[in-house]
């Protein structure tokens, strides 16, 4: 799901590239018609299917199923692009767009992810598996033309609808590519990470998406919420706690946003909505992309192909991951993201080398089957790596500890400890250091040194490196905390701190003995001791012992939490440091708690308290990260 107000533009339009074509050409090539396609249920789903106007061949179809409209609606409008690149539309498709069920122009009534229904209890009853073979039935025995071959594809929540149609799928479809899928709302996806609510994300989709009020209408969508202050830290400390939100600017009337916010535990809601779950014995050729720096739903790609991997993988299961922000492989050049510059234009490369040549095999027969396991981006090196596993094999756990006077090091210190900090409610760590408004889709490559000279934020940090470190794969934690609160959640961060010396941002290098320029631009960003965010995510400590049951903390009483961060593939270079910060805010990225054990929707002003919280490091139990390390240490 896009949750960030800047994105509205994009989210409308479900995410498809906005590349170099335009709507008159689009005309010339291809014929647009509308159909209303009938569901086993006798409800009917708005459909626009864009069709060549060369009909001396076959063509394959490919589908999109979206909630976030397939306008430009009557059948003399034509989009300025269709497919998933460019390069689709000039080899030759038929494109299909649908408006998923409820929403938009299609009957019936929209469910957040809906739940798939394994036991259905009449051959009427509908899911989104069942919509989407309905579809494709529909579309193969009624479009012209059509090679009897069907390829879906789409990103955030479409990516939720190819995930669905994968399961019980219908025989024409032989290749689907979920993208940056909407996978499991509450375990890491859009809703909640580890417990904690994504305050700024969801305000901003839901002010946008709301329950249509109706029939069928092209016009269901919102206008631009205006926050009336580009200061999205002091417009969030000042709406209060979680249930004011509701009280000023809801009213109650958004089902979505209540039922998001409501559903604070892994509960039975979230749980039938677990889409990831179902992806067993799966038949069509599978390609699921996610980015690495995807702020929204980074973890769902991971966890789709690993369950698959485990469960009957389908024929062909490739996972690609890039150095992306959400959905950004589909239309930007993919060279950078925030501060960040991969001197390569990845995005490209993924539509031309990787994604265009896995639908034109698998639908057209053209080309080689060559398709590793795991296309994954190394950052730091800037270089692809095709993988035949993911994690790679080659990847070993290795600890890395948190040590005294905030050192880290690879082995723990002989003598226990703590660190201590107090967290304020009142006062808490911003997630970026400067004004930003919502969440900033690029917040994941951000530079931490604002949030290490604050006192309630706690850093530790390698010397510097002697040669490159590698990692791949998930980031273990594993803490052992206190609080003098009942409640209360740790944040950690795991940081590539850059040299002092580190040439500014865009500046050109020398190379082949030249000199280097002679001024450094004026719009550089200065990288040297750049505190690069690396993967960061909250934990709710009440949650320590299982996401369906919350615990009170007592008071003093040392605990341990445990969680995994989602996966990294990264180089920390010879010369820089590594270094790791915990917090127990990061606001208003997530919602504040109280530090006191309640229901946090429901919590008043009155529940919000100080708590002094501790790190506990040394000896066998202290606190560490656990880092997938490739070809040893220094």
């Amino acid at each position: 799901m896009i949750r960030v107000l800047l994105a509205v533009l994009a989210l409308t339009l479900g995410l498809r590239p906005q590349q170099s074509q335009d709507a008159r050409a689009v005309r010339e090539e291809y014929t647009k018609f509308e159909f209303e396609v009938p569901m086993r249920d006798g409800l009917k789903l708005f459909t626009a299917v864009y069709a060549p106007k060369d009909s001396s061949q076959p063509y394959p179809i490919m589908l999109e199923r979206t909630p976030y409209s397939i306008e430009p609606y009557g059948v003399d409008r034509y989009p300025a692009f269709l497919g998933p690149s460019e390069k689709f539309r000039h080899s030759g498709y038929i494109f299909a767009y649908q408006d998923v069920r409820g929403r938009y122009m299609s009957e019936g009534t929209w469910e957040e992810m809906r739940p798939y229904k394994p036991a259905k209890s009449s051959p009427k009853e509908v899911d989104e598996s069942t919509d989407t073979w309905d579809t494709i039935d529909w579309l193969v025995k009624n479009i012209p033309g059509n090679s009897g071959k069907v390829g879906m594809w789409g990103v955030s929540y479409p990516g939720f609808y190819v995930s669905a149609g994968m399961i019980d799928a219908h025989p024409a479809l032989v290749a689907a590519s979920p993208q940056a899928p909407v996978t499991d709302l509450y375990l890491g996806d859009d809703a909640y990470h580890n417990g904690a609510y994504m305050l700024a994300a969801n305000f901003g989709f839901y002010r946008f998406f709301w329950e249509r009020k109706g029939p069928p209408s092209p016009g269901d969508r919102q206008a631009p919420f205006d926050y009336g202050t580009p200061d999205g830290y002091d417009f969030f400390l000042r709406m209060g706690p979680l249930s004011a939100a509701n009280a000023a600017y809801f009213k109650g009337e958004n089902r979505y946003w209540n039922e998001m916010v409501e559903n604070t535990t892994y509960n039975d809601y979230w749980k039938a909505r677990a889409i990831w779950k179902y992806l067993k014995g799966i038949k069509p050729a599978v390609m699921t992309v996610g980015g690495l720096f995807d702020a929204e739903d980074c973890q769902g790609p991971l966890r789709t192909h690993a369950f698959m991997e485990q469960n009957a993988p389908p024929p062909i299961d490739m996972l690609v991951l890039g150095p992306w922000t959400h959905g950004s492989w589909s239309w930007t050049d993919g060279d950078r993201v925030g501060n960040m510059n991969f001197a390569s234009k990845t995005g490209v490369f993924f539509r031309e080398e990787i994604e265009f040549p896995f639908f034109e095999y698998l639908l057209k027969g053209k080309g080689e089957k060559k398709f590793p396991k795991a296309w994954v981006f190394e950052t730091g090196t800037n270089r692809w790596y095709r993988h035949e596993q993911w994690p790679p094999r080659e990847a070993k756990p290795e600890p890395i500890y948190l040590q005294s006077g905030g050192r880290l090091g690879m082995t723990a210190d002989a003598q226990e400890g703590f660190d201590e900090y107090t967290s304020d409610p009142q006062n808490p760590v911003p997630y970026l250091g400067y004004t930003s408004i919502g969440m900033r889709g690029d917040y994941m490559t951000e530079d931490q040194r604002f949030a290490a000279e604050r006192p309630d934020v706690l850093t530790y940090e390698t010397g510097v490196l002697k040669e490159d470190l590698r990692i791949a794969g998930p980031v273990g934690v594993n803490l052992l905390v206190s609080t003098t609160g009942t409640d209360s959640d740790f944040v950690v961060k795991l940081i590539d701190v850059y040299p002092g010396d580190y040439p500014a941002y865009n500046t050109p290098q020398q190379r082949d003995g030249q000199r280097p320029p002679a001024q450094v631009p004026a719009n550089a960003v200065k990288m040297g001791a750049y505190q690069q965010l690396v993967r960061g995510e909250p934990f709710r400590g009440k949650f320590r012992h299982g996401f369906e049951k919350p615990e009170p903390f007592e008071p003093g009483k040392p605990d341990r939490i445990e969680f995994s961060m989602p996966d990294v593939c990264h180089v920390f270079r010879r010369g820089h440091r590594i270094m790791v910060q915990i917090q127990s805010s990061w606001f208003p990225l997530t919602d504040l708690n109280p530090q006191k054990f309640v229901e946090i929707p429901h919590a008043g002003p009155g529940d919000f308290q100080k708590a002094a919280e501790r790190i506990y490091r040394g000896g066998p139990d202290g606190s560490r990260l656990m880092l997938g390390v490739i070809g040893g240490r220094n």
